[in-house]
């Protein structure tokens, strides 16, 4: 095998993506864990809840792609901590709706303030035209956009 035919996993899509991915948001992770004691998938189902309005448990899973146990689990500790609650939806009596209190709503704001500063910053590592090539491919990988 010569050095020509080596692969590399710094060469490899999937794991420069991923390892982008942690780096990029563990300041982030950092922020929102310390002031209010959350982890990832909480801070997820939050911004969730924030961004599509009041949903199902099973819809987050879906919108988000994280798996049911740990969404019930994020969703058990916002419960804890007041800032999320759930209501049984008059449509089907078996589901519950997820909705954001006024506390969690709080939260949410200056996570969202501090996410957009923090964006702000990784996106001036970059420059400007490549961080706009950087958002537009990304959201063709995620298939946001075709």
């Amino acid at each position: 095998m010569t050095k020509d035919d080596t692969f590399y996993s710094t060469e490899f899509l999937p794991y420069l993506l991923n390892q982008a991915a942690e780096a990029a948001s563990l300041g982030f992770r950092q922020y929102y864990k310390e002031r209010y004691g959350m982890l990832r998938t909480e801070w997820r189902v939050l911004f969730h809840l924030g961004q599509f309005g009041d949903m199902t448990a099973k819809d987050i899973c879906t919108r988000a792609n994280i798996h049911k146990t740990k969404i019930s689990r994020a969703v058990a500790a916002l419960e804890q901590k007041r800032f999320i609650a759930r209501r049984t939806m008059e449509t089907d009596r078996r589901l519950e709706e997820l909705f954001l209190t006024k506390s969690g709503k709080q939260v949410l704001e200056d996570l969202q303030r501090r996410a957009k500063a923090f964006d702000r910053s990784l996106m001036e590592r970059l420059g400007e035209e490549d961080a706009r090539s950087l958002k537009r491919n990304l959201a063709i990988l995620a298939g946001f956009k075709s």
